[in-house]
């Protein structure tokens, strides 16, 4: 069709040619075939000039109308397509959504000014639902298992701390003990299915304390706020520490043995990473690694 239309504007095959940036063999070929399809002429063809046929006086407005439109579409999608690729969404569970991501979000923004992020916070499962639905580019956690379809990433590593009541003495910013200092201890945790407290559990196992009787309860937020007022406490990853400081708690390092978690990135399989999921991952990476 565009073939057709440089020629009726233009009326001569090779000035089309030339405004269509192809050579005139191929630009008469293809209005030969188009005539061929219609099963009518379209052109009249003179030595001296190329005027269009009732036929061709016919069929330009349409072919003028269609690519216009199809013009105009294209252009559309390709808009819709470049803010598609300049905004990422991501899904995190509740704790790291409120202590790990806003700093984050706000580095990476000077540094990516033309990326806009969205951040939706939801428990575990509903993350992995968002980005294996298509409503979250990535989804950030302590997967232990890629769900169907979804692929994961490492993208950080925390190990596992003590999270104590605070009592009157100074505490350093974040100490060391070993785990053997939980032996006698009142003991907060998560749900036993919860996959970090399992592999917690394996560790207190070690000192006798896997099969104890304790409170639990589903957020590290509310874990935190108990051991505050006095109820026990609790073992967790180290990304909670910016919630910790919030708080009158003591941190240590659980060491002898050290426990390292891993933090992954989830992206839903078969979709192309965009420059700004590359961008951002990178800067988590960094970020993470100072944490």
């Amino acid at each position: 069709m565009r073939a057709f239309l440089h020629v009726a504007r233009i009326g001569n095959f090779t000035r089309a040619a030339e405004q269509a940036h192809m050579t005139q063999a191929g630009l008469s070929t293809l209005v030969r075939e188009m005539e061929r399809q219609l099963g009518c002429r379209l052109f009249d063809r003179t030595t001296r000039m190329v005027v269009l046929t009732a036929a061709g006086r016919r069929l330009l407005p349409v072919v003028e109308r269609v690519l216009t439109e199809l013009d105009d579409v294209a252009a559309h999608l390709g808009a819709e397509g470049d803010q598609a690729r300049q905004t990422l969404r991501i899904a995190a569970t509740p704790l790291v959504s409120s202590n790990l991501l806003p700093q984050v979000f706000g580095r990476f923004r000077e540094s990516h000014p033309a990326i806009q992020l969205k951040l939706f916070d939801a428990d575990l499962r509903d993350v992995e639902a968002m980005v294996a639905g298509g409503e979250a580019d990535m989804g950030l956690g302590f997967f232990f298992k890629a769900a169907p379809g979804l692929g994961r990433k490492p993208v950080g590593r925390f190990q596992l701390m003590r999270v104590a009541p605070a009592g009157t003495d100074e505490a350093p910013p974040l100490g060391s003990v070993p785990w053997s200092s939980l032996r006698s201890a009142p003991l907060l945790g998560l749900p036993q299915s919860n996959p970090i407290q399992k592999v917690i559990d394996v560790h207190l196992g070690a000192i006798g304390r896997a099969d104890a009787e304790r409170p639990a309860f589903n957020f590290f937020g509310t874990l935190i706020s108990m051991v505050e007022a006095g109820f026990g406490t609790a073992v967790m990853p180290t990304f909670a520490l910016a919630a910790c400081r919030r708080h009158r708690v003591r941190t240590d390092l659980l060491v002898k043995p050290k426990v390292g978690i891993d933090f992954y990135r989830v992206t839903r399989r078969g979709t192309a990473e965009t420059e700004a999921m590359q961008a951002f991952t990178q800067a988590l990476k960094v970020a993470l690694a100072t944490a």
